[in-house]
Order: structure tokens, then sequence, then C-alpha cells
């Protein structure tokens, strides 16, 4: 016989799942009798938490839904947390719970791990939430998961399945054919001709691009080309540009050389972004403002008409719509010619660079060192003071090169997790983890997982002793700091104790030279980094 557990491992390799992260637990086993047989590889982390945010740092970078085992109460509890960022920032992720026997379901008689309707708890940061309740919705309710990972906006999906189903027979059950979409559905044409029209006439175009692009970045840039525009890419679309191309603009709309660039814009074609606060405000002073003609394209409906009501509503794929617009074109013959489109996006980046800190400057220096000494690297961030500023004002040097828990939901203890997901997805790039002391020890014990997962990742901790940031906000508006200061261990010394290689940097002038000796090694290593060194 083959249970329902083994059946759901056969599932996964079906759709292409390479690996799983979770932690096994009683109401799991079921769920790995069938994993070892498997081409399915198994990520243990040491907090559930961990194996959220390592399934989310390998969604982004593999383009695959990061895929986790969780047991039932407890374990989804502490998931839901790395669900909650997954789900602000669209990363697909397929999370796969236990739960109590059916028959126990909703009585509340204190069976272990039970929550009221842990199934109404998860539907608050995923797409949809679905118990099985006979071994034949499960290929169903997979199929759905895996038609929104690849056809609408991609979050996070819960299935949970009772314990007692797991073990139960699914001999009857065959595999299903796998179905995978050509590609996702564009706009309808006639508002593609609309969008192309205006592209068309417009004297000073505008594009701003975010995470719904990164699918095909080339087509994002020959159609800024060709609109002779200025990009403006959103935090989870830096890279689209790099930051030396003509019309890259890595700085963010929340400073006024940005805002001033869109307000001088005639058209502003949005592709596949929420045009978030957390971007497009992160000072909250509310002087965010499109007034030239608004063209929006989302694969969600909804969220066009959320934050800003365009004048063009198109409802597809950004990518697919970059393509269909082009096509409405000759390449390089559309008029007006004088679009300045370089000139406009180099003052722009001049004047936003002027807009911020001595220390923050200095910070961004540091991000651009670490780009320098490892072309191609992929900075996964926390939400910290380097950080802070590379999302004001940074461009990696190459797509996806750049990701951080700092904007929407919001997390900590991020980094390095999601540095470990990044890292198994793309071997072949340095991939640098920045945290600070304080977020680190959200997710401290995640160094064993890194060793046990053979990920030669570099952690770059952001040492100020404390929750800075916070202190100084108490400070500038009059409030007495508490609760700011921690007690910081030796990373280093935390770091060897788990078999990582690890070491203070005592000179800014030596972290080149540092980071191609960790690159090196082939092993985790942990570079602590005082936070004076480079402020």
């Amino acid at each position: 016989m083959i249970t329902l557990g083994e059946y759901l491992i056969k599932l996964l390799e079906s759709y292409d799942v390479e690996r799983v992260f979770g932690i096994p637990g009683v109401h799991t086993v079921e769920l790995y009798r069938g994993l070892a047989n498997s081409r399915i590889r198994h990520h243990t982390p040491r907090h559930e938490q961990g194996a959220g945010f390592m399934a989310d740092g390998y969604a982004r970078m593999s383009g695959k839904p990061g895929v986790c085992f969780t047991i039932t109460g407890p374990g989804l509890t502490n998931i839901a947390t790395a669900m909650g960022q997954a789900y602000a920032d669209s990363i697909p992720m397929l999370v796969i719970s236990g739960v109590n026997k059916l028959k126990d379901l909703g009585h509340g008689n204190g069976n272990l791990h039970e929550l009221p309707n842990q199934s109404a708890f998860a539907s608050q940061v995923s797409a949809f939430s679905y118990t099985i309740t006979t071994p034949d919705d499960l290929p169903q309710v997979m199929a759905r998961a895996f038609a929104l990972f690849e056809g609408a906006r991609p979050r996070p999906v819960h299935i949970e399945i009772p314990v007692d189903l797991m073990s139960a027979s699914a001999d009857h059950l065959p595999l299903p054919r796998r179905q995978i979409l050509a590609e996702r559905p564009g706009p309808a044409i006639s508002g593609i001709k609309q969008a192309a029209e205006l592209c068309s006439k417009a004297k000073a175009p505008l594009l701003i691009v975010g995470g719904g692009v990164k699918s095909n970045i080339a087509v994002v840039q020959e159609l800024a080309v060709a609109l002779d525009s200025p990009v403006i890419m959103t935090i989870n679309a830096r890279g689209v540009l790099s930051g030396n191309h003509p019309l890259a603009v890595p700085a963010s709309p929340s400073l006024k050389a940005v805002r001033e660039l869109i307000k001088t814009a005639d058209l502003v074609v949005v592709l596949g972004s929420e045009i978030g606060p957390t971007d497009f405000d992160m000072y909250v002073d509310g002087n965010f403002s499109i007034p030239g003609t608004l063209v929006r394209v989302d694969i969600d409906p909804v969220q066009l008409q959320r934050n800003i009501t365009p004048d063009l509503a198109l409802i597809g794929d950004a990518v697919q719509a970059s393509k269909d617009i082009l096509s409405c074109f000759d390449k390089g013959d559309i008029a007006p010619k004088d679009r300045s489109g370089a000139s406009r996006a180099e003052k722009a980046c001049a004047e936003a660079r002027t807009e911020l800190s001595p220390q923050m400057n200095q910070q961004i220096n540091f991000l651009q060192k670490i780009t320098t000494a490892l072309p191609g690297v992929v900075i996964v961030g926390d939400s910290t003071q380097a950080v802070y500023a590379g999302n004001l004002y940074f461009s990696p040097d190459r797509s996806l090169g750049w990701f951080n828990s700092a904007t929407g939901f919001g997390t900590l203890g991020y980094a390095l997790p999601a540095s470990i997901g990044a890292k198994l997805a793309c071997p072949e790039r340095p991939v640098v983890c920045l945290t600070g002391d304080g977020g680190l020890q959200f997710t401290l014990g995640e160094l064993g997982s890194a060793i046990d997962a053979n990920t030669p990742i570099i952690i770059l901790v952001w040492n100020n002793n404390g929750y800075q940031e916070i202190k100084t906000y108490m400070e500038d508006n009059a409030i007495v700091p508490e609760g700011v200061e921690l007690t910081t261990p030796d990373f280093p010394a935390i770091a060897r104790a788990y078999g990582l290689e690890a070491e203070h940097l005592h000179t800014a002038v030596d972290l080149p030279d540092r980071l191609k000796s960790a690159l090196t090694s082939g092993k985790p290593t942990l570079i602590q980094i005082e936070e004076h060194l480079f402020s």
C-alpha cells in the first residue's frame, strides 16, 4: 500500500519540487516515509520560522515555490511570520502542515498542538488554506496551489492534512499529468494598444518597475530603451537595470529628487508594483503623488485599485504586457525622439544622493565595496541600518542581487535563513547575509543550518550593540530610550562553535580582502563589523 504521505512526496516530485524545508515531529513523520527514497532534498532548520525564511530565499532566487513541512499548532504559528513576509512580497511558498485527527477538529478537547481553527489562522497569511478531508482532495488542491504560483499573484498556500489521513491508502490516486503554463496571461489587446499609443505620444515617459517583472528583465530593459525612459526600481526590483545603466534610477521614490522626477513625467507606467508605502512613502509624510497620466499593469486586479487609481488599468502579467507593448511599434521608432531619458535619470540620481546623511552615504559605500569585491553577489538583508540605507539608494550589479525584509511585513531574523535558501538556489553566485546584531539573535541557531546544508554563505554582522535605529527614533522624538540596549555575544566565537570560519573586522580597508578570502574558503564564514567602521 502507498500511503497518502508517500503519495504526497510523489506528487511534489511531479511538480519538480527539489527541496523541502522543515522539522519532523510526531504530527508529520508520515510525510517523511517516502522522502528518503525520493529526489527531494530535505533541509532542517533550528526553528520553523527559519524554514519559512529559507523557503522564501530559495523561491526568490530559483523562481520555484519554496516548500515547507511543519507540525500542527506551534509549528504553524512559528512559520506564520515567514509566511507573512512572503505574502507581503508576493513570494510563492507551499506550507504543508499536520492537523489533529478529523474526528477531533473543532472540539477543543485539548489535544496535543491543538488550535481552535488552524486553517483560519493560516488563511491570514496565505492566498488560501485548505483542510484535506479525504485522500482524493490532495491532487486537486495541489493543482490549485501550483496554478496560483504559475498563473496568478504568487503568495503562500497552506495545506493541512489530518494525522490519521497521512497513513491512509492512496493506492487509487494516479499521479496527474503536469500542466505547465507556457506564459502568464497578458492584458487584453485593446488595453495594450491604448498603452502603446500613450507611450508613443509621451514627451517625458517614466517606468516604475516592481517585483512583478523579475521573471524576464531583458524585456523591461528593451522597453525602457525603446521609450528612452528612466526606470525607477522598487526594492524588490533592484538590479532590473544595473546601477551603471544610463536609464537606471536605483533610488527610492521616498526621496524628494525621485518624486520630482515622477512629477515632471507626463506618462508614468507602473509594471508589477503595488505602489506600497514602505517603498513610496518610507518617511510617512504623505507627499507621494503621480500627477501625470498613470498606466498600471498588475496580475492582481484588486491591487490595481489600491494606493493610486490609474488612468489605464491593465490586468495581466507585467512582463507579457511589456512584450505586447513593444510589439505595437518598431524598435527605436517612437516619436518624439528627444525624451532625454539618460539625463533625467542622471539628474535624479545625483540629487537623490545629496539628500542622504553622511552616515547613510558611508553605508552605501560599504555596500558598493561588497559588490566590487564579489561580482554578481546576492546581498540578502535583514532590518538593519546598512540595509535601510541601501533601500534608499543602492543597486546590485546583477538582477536578483538585492532583497531583504525591511519593507512590507518587515520581519527581523530573515537574512540568515533566507541566505541559506538563496545559496541552495544559486550555488554559483556569492551570497552575503547582511544582518544586525539584534536581528541575528532572532535566528542565531541557523548558523548550524548553514553547515548542515553545506552553503558557503558570507555573514556580515552589522554590530551596534542593540536596536540602534529604534533608539535613534526614540531620541529624535523626545522619548527616553528604553528596551533598545542588548547584551551582544561574541558572534565569531559562536560561529566557530558551529564550525564556521569567523573573525572580527578591525579596519574598513580590510573588507574586500576578507570577503574574497571568505569566498575562496568554501565554508560558511561570519565577519563581525562594528558600525563605527562605516559610519
